[in-house]
């Protein structure tokens, strides 16, 4: 999967969420939700025609197990999820789901670590997280071999530019001042 723009807002209220059924955003990422409102919202997005992909993490009520990604896949059947769990990338494959893993870059020791779980389950895309790291991001996406989205603290444009400049394929941000920035305009 190819990501047709540079910059994915990730929502955690439902009037961001409204709000961005009518804009001209291809992707909307739920980062935080009850899991009563989940296949709704999703339902509704695709409905709108949007991809959504939903942090499995966050979900309030979910317990990312087999038997909850199995709910996900069968059930709600997002375009995609999130999760820093390696099992609940490899369940995301088994219901046909594009899959993020997420990767916090806290020190040497974690991202070795990280870097031989997504070896292993191959994720389509990392995320990786603070996004305000253009030589790590750099660094990662050479190592992995995967497209990397950059997220967490980013701020401003400026720090969009930087984190695509230095090879993520797009940037994930609740900030709503920077959604509306595409890759023509970036």
């Amino acid at each position: 999967m190819t990501l047709t723009q540079s910059v994915l807002p990730a929502v955690k209220k439902i009037k961001e969420f409204e709000a961005l059924l009518e804009s001209e955003t291809d992707y909307i990422i739920l980062l935080e939700s009850r899991l009563g409102l989940l296949r709704k919202l999703v339902k509704i997005g695709q409905k709108a025609g949007k991809k959504v992909f939903v942090h499995v993490d966050l979900i309030q009520g979910l317990k990312a197990d087999d038997y909850g990604m199995e709910y996900i896949g069968q059930e709600v059947k997002p375009d995609g999820v999130i999760s820093t769990r390696a099992h609940v990338i490899q369940q995301a494959k088994k219901y046909h789901l594009v899959s993020v893993q997420r990767l916090f870059l806290i020190d040497s020791q974690a991202i070795e670590h990280n870097v031989k779980i997504i070896k292993k389950t191959e994720p389509d895309f990392v995320e990786v997280l603070p996004g305000v790291l253009p030589g790590m991001i750099k660094e990662i996406k050479e190592h992995i071999g995967i497209p990397v989205i950059a997220g967490g603290l980013i701020r401003s444009k400026q720090e969009v530019d930087q984190a695509l400049a230095s090879g993520a394929s797009a940037v994930s941000t609740s900030r709503s001042e920077l959604w509306h920035f595409n890759s023509e305009n970036t």
